[in-house]
């Protein structure tokens, strides 16, 4: 035998163990691929998630164009806040102190650490404060003789006594008819995740605290969109989760969360409990590296 006829003897002889190699370790192989491949694309999206985490709670939080004013002494002085209990359920800044017992002509700021305090005070506004909401809303209508049942009303444990005595009482905000009209049409599109409801049955500590807001913006003149637009602010704050895989959602169809319609969104096809759930089915999984949030209860 020649030597160029070994030497192409033993090239086909290492080619067939370097196949038979292969194709006993492709399985291998593949699954290696696929992770890195898999590993790859999670980092993709947790850098994607960050940006869009950014955008909907950004660590500056927001601010809102209204003030608190002199409402917290108000609300100290009328028995629907228990200052001591009030304290003893939300851990105080000096500044927070001071909007509570004092009252400042500070704008209603959101952030990560201060949703509770934002959440609770608000929600002691929107109980104690005069609306067309318990007039004319379920509160007021069919579930008038069990008001007191509900989780914004019961759940209220911050006050001087039983919180019933003070649901739609006070003329905190002035409002007048027309005004009034229209925080009920707001409140009719205004959505929260924790419950089916919209604003105009605000039976939860949100509900009260998100027609707080509307009451607050409409006593200023704003237009309906800049009160959608605040409204989604605090509502991402208060169900950050949820907002972020709507931002997902929205992104995934090409739309950007700073072009999304604050009213669409905030509406029952997005904010709903049921809404809301439904979304999180269709964009899946993701790496949340927390779940945070108010819950219902002061």
């Amino acid at each position: 035998m020649t030597k160029g006829r070994i030497l192409l003897l033993i090239a086909f002889i290492t080619l067939g163990f370097s196949g038979l190699f292969l194709g006993m370790n492709m399985g291998k192989i593949t699954k290696k691929f696929e992770e890195k491949k898999a590993a790859k694309q999670n980092e993709q999206e947790k850098a994607g998630l960050e940006k869009l985490a950014i955008e909907v709670l950004p660590k500056e939080g927001f601010t809102l164009p209204v003030s608190w004013g002199d409402i917290g002494p108000k609300l100290i002085e009328l028995g629907v806040v228990d200052e001591a209990k009030f304290e003893q359920a939300v851990r105080l800044t000096d500044e927070q102190k001071e909007i509570l017992t004092k009252g400042k002509d500070a704008q209603v700021k959101i952030d990560s650490q201060n949703s509770q305090f934002v959440v609770d005070l608000l929600w002691a506004i929107g109980l104690a404060q005069k609306s067309i909401v318990y007039d004319e809303g379920p509160m007021g209508k069919e579930y008038k003789k069990d008001v007191g049942n509900f989780a914004s009303t019961g759940g209220w444990t911050l006050a001087k006594g039983d919180a019933v005595k003070y649901l739609n009482r006070f003329d905190l905000i002035p409002l007048t008819d027309e005004q009034q009209k229209r925080v009920g049409e707001i409140a009719k599109n205004v959505y929260r995740p924790c419950c089916g409801n919209s604003t105009w049955f605000p039976d939860c500590n949100h509900g009260m605290a998100a027609l707080a807001a509307i009451e607050l913006m409409v006593a200023k003149d704003l237009s309906d969109e800049e009160i959608y637009d605040n409204i989604l602010k605090l509502n991402s704050f208060w169900f950050p989760d949820t907002y972020l895989t709507t931002a997902v959602y929205f992104d995934r169809q090409g739309t950007s969360w700073n072009k999304v319609d604050a009213k669409e969104v905030l509406g029952e096809k997005f904010s709903s409990g049921q809404g809301a759930a439904e979304i999180t089915k269709k964009v899946g999984p993701l790496p949340f590296s927390e779940v945070i949030g108010g819950s219902c209860g002061a």
